[in-house]
């Protein structure tokens, strides 16, 4: 998939997508380096292991990291998704520390649905997904941002965790 003009979502955010490495070419040179770190761990597989990434290699990236543990599968065969690691910009953002909650307790976007689709796209792609999107969140905060969801696999099939990198491209309160 191309990087696609934006779309307008249901609860009003607006939404644009990248499943190839086309969004290399207009993304922020942080996304990028995020990207390209974790490409090199992966080498030929689909997605690298998790014990693989070295936090210390890319420091500067921890405060706008998030790193979600998939739980398993629930009763309608979605995924269960935890927050492990919450960086300091992702818990500014929401004014409060999610870290140990499922993501339906702590998500920042503008609807749950929404939050869980998007690591569902990742569990069910085994993929990686670039976004520039522009949304409320449930809280009423106004965010503009790119970001870059990258999974993680402990035995090369199977997505284990998602790494979340955002960046604001402007936000405010609404």
């Amino acid at each position: 998939m191309a990087l696609e003009d934006y779309q307008l979502r249901p609860n009003g955010a607006m939404l644009k997508r990248c499943a190839t490495r086309e969004f290399l070419d207009v993304c922020p040179a942080r996304i990028a380096e995020i990207f390209h770190y974790w490409d090199s761990l992966r080498g030929d597989r689909a997605m690298p292991q998790r014990a693989a990434f070295q936090p210390e290699k890319v420091v500067r990236h921890l405060p706008g990291i998030l790193l979600i543990d998939v739980e398993g599968i629930d009763a309608a065969g979605k995924g269960i998704y935890r927050y492990r690691v919450v960086g300091t910009d992702e818990v500014r953002l929401r004014g409060h520390d999610p870290t140990g909650k499922l993501v339906q307790d702590g998500f920042f976007w503008s609807s749950l649905e929404e939050a869980l689709e998007c690591y569902e796209t990742i569990r069910t792609s085994r993929s990686y997904l670039y976004e520039m999107s522009e949304f409320t969140s449930a809280e009423g905060r106004w965010r503009s941002e790119y970001a870059i969801i990258l999974p993680f696999s402990e035995d090369g099939e199977t997505v284990s965790q998602i790494l979340v990198y955002s960046m604001a491209r402007s936000s405010q309160e609404s």
